[in-house]
């Protein structure tokens, strides 16, 4: 997904003349092409955020539209104070991409680990939060991120995510992809962990249970009509998130709930409040906040037995 986003890049790059790169320390061959032939229109400025960012907002005010890529955590913490007075007070179209959104980087440690990425940046007005699901979402989220108005967080997996859309899967920023129709029980997931939760939805309907599937890869500005519309429909609605259970999509959609009731019961599954105790692989997380397809199913089953 990482070198999908990249790539295109260069390809935007080639269109329009108003895209330049702005990097953060990262591989020697990273947009080579670019860096050859658009020489006055790649950056590669070093560990140094906070400038990054800086810089990244005064070109966009001169009128270029810039692509940011470094690793999530820098991108979100490291910078929060440009993010909020350079870019999204000025509404400017500066592009992050983040790369390792989640618990990528996991064996890094939580130094590396973007758990708390979309809570951090869903409080600033302006700016707009995507996670696509798979490398073909992430491709159609670039093409379009060229003439979005603001700013624009991309939230990337590292890579060889499964493939769950389709080159005519519909996609639009803001609006949600309902990949299994509403049901008794309707999942709304965001970025990679979307295929788990549809994985998911597959157990349970061979335990009797139906389940509807809703990817919301645009997470601010949330799509609210989506989760009316499942809300109406589900005895239960179930938010999945790579992310702390405060303030991400989990939030959001209780947000939505609590002001217009619907009925429905919701229940979030996300990454535990705390830092992570342990080292491991990516998957090896996933396991310990129950974020794994049967774990996933498990809960929900727990979850509809009070009503039963």
């Amino acid at each position: 997904m990482r070198q999908h986003a990249v790539n295109m890049v260069d390809t935007l790059a080639r269109r329009d003349s108003r895209v330049v790169f702005i990097g953060s320390d990262l591989g020697p061959g990273v947009l080579k092409g670019m860096k050859r032939d658009m020489p006055e229109r790649f950056f590669m400025e070093g560990v140094a955020e906070q400038h990054i960012i800086g810089m990244a907002a005064g070109m966009a005010m001169e009128g270029f539209v810039p692509y940011v890529n470094t690793i999530a955590t820098f991108l979100t913490r490291r910078c929060f104070d440009q993010l909020a007075i350079d870019v999204c007070m000025e509404n400017l179209p500066v592009r992050l991409i983040a790369t390792g959104g989640g618990t990528v980087y996991a064996p890094l440690g939580p130094t590396h680990l973007a758990f708390e990425d979309i809570a951090i940046l869903r409080a600033l007005p302006n700016m707009t939060i995507v996670a696509p699901v798979d490398e073909v979402e992430m491709v159609k989220l670039m093409d379009a991120s060229l003439d979005w108005p603001g700013p624009l967080y991309i939230r990337v997996g590292k890579g060889n995510e499964p493939i769950v859309t389709a080159q005519d899967t519909p996609f639009a920023i803001g609006k949600a992809l309902e990949m299994r129709p509403p049901e008794e029980v309707t999942f709304i997931a965001t970025g990679i962990v979307t295929a788990k939760a549809l994985a998911a939805a597959e157990r349970l309907e061979t335990a009797g249970i139906r389940a509807g599937l809703i990817h919301m890869a645009t997470v601010k500005p949330l799509d609210a009509d989506a989760v009316r519309r499942a809300a109406a429909a589900s005895r239960l609605v179930v938010t999945v998130e790579e992310h702390t259970r405060m303030g991400g999509l989990g939030s959001a959609v209780a947000e939505l709930m609590a002001e217009e009731p619907t009925g429905a019961r919701l229940l979030r599954l996300a990454l535990p409040d705390a830092f992570p105790e342990g080292y491991g692989g990516n998957d090896h997380l996933m396991r310990l906040a129950g974020l794994q397809p049967e774990q996933i199913a498990d809960s929900v089953m727990r979850a509809l037995e009070p009503a039963a």
